[in-house]
């Protein structure tokens, strides 16, 4: 996959302006008529956005520990089985990067989360950071080539994001009316700012067990695995340079008429709500 910039203007760009967009993955497959992978690539920009939130009486606006932990249980019991996967991704548009490159020193920065999802969500509008897919087709092992976000693709290898250096957390789980959820995490680097406003708020995760995202040792080398049956949002809390990956185009549908701005989470699905007991 090689890289294929030239210069541009940050119109259409998923990381200084717009809406931090989300798959219909049932729907795409529809249709196209193919064949449904477990695992279809997440939202690609992680941005504020400016829709009011409608609140329901089992929601609350702030979420406490406790009541994330409840989330997390409850996406727990979906995860499925773990695969294997080796890079982490981020789908955008050829003017993204361009932007990127020309006026950011090559360097993805976090952006304000936006208030999609669930409604009692501590991060939203509150936690920085760069969002990244790493789900993969589960009869191909890689990452599926369609992306309702852009034909540009930034592949890291994982241990860049996601090492022992990295502490995990659960950050949501919700579904936007549909049969498949979403399960966001949070990659902070050990000490650092998104790592002590992460540590306050959300339920931490060990590393190299758990049901969603893990990293371990074996035969001295690290393997990731993400789970089967979730779609899997993770944000990293730190800038990227794009010299640490490769960029190019995909060769899948771009299917952007599919894509969502500032969803919200349907308050009546009995898998990923909680009661807070209001």
């Amino acid at each position: 996959m090689g890289e294929m910039l030239g210069a541009g203007s940050p119109e259409e760009d998923g990381g200084d302006a717009g809406s931090w967009h989300k798959p219909g993955r049932l729907e795409r497959q529809l249709m196209s008529g193919r064949q449904e992978v477990r695992g279809a690539a997440g939202r690609d920009g992680l941005l504020e956005g400016d829709g009011d939130a409608l609140m329901s009486p089992c929601l609350s606006p702030d979420y406490a520990k406790e009541h994330l932990a409840q989330l997390q249980e409850k996406a727990e019991l979906i995860a499925g089985r773990m695969l294997r996967f080796s890079v982490f991704y981020r789908n955008q548009h050829k003017e993204y990067f361009q932007h990127v490159r020309m006026h950011c020193g090559n360097v993805m920065k976090p952006s304000l989360k936006d208030n999609s999802g669930s409604h009692g969500s501590p991060t939203s509008g509150m936690l920085h950071g760069i969002f990244f897919s790493c789900n993969t087709e589960f009869n191909t092992g890689q990452p599926p080539q369609d992306s309702p976000y852009g034909r540009y693709r930034f592949q890291i290898p994982a241990q860049r994001l996601f090492n022992p250096n990295t502490n995990l957390y659960f950050a949501d789980f919700y579904c936007m009316y549909t049969a498949y959820h979403y399960v966001v995490l949070v990659l902070a680097p050990k000490g650092s700012s998104g790592d002590l406003f992460c540590r306050e708020r959300l339920p931490q995760l060990d590393i190299s067990s758990n049901k969603f995202l893990t990293c371990s040792v074996e035969e001295g080398e690290l393997v990731y695995r993400h789970a089967q049956d979730s779609i899997l949002e993770v944000i990293y809390t730190e800038p990227v340079d794009l010299s640490l990956g490769v960029l190019g185009e995909i060769s899948g549908h771009q299917l952007m008429s599919l894509s969502t701005a500032n969803a919200k989470k349907d308050p009546s699905c009995k898998t990923c709500n909680i009661s807070v007991g209001r």
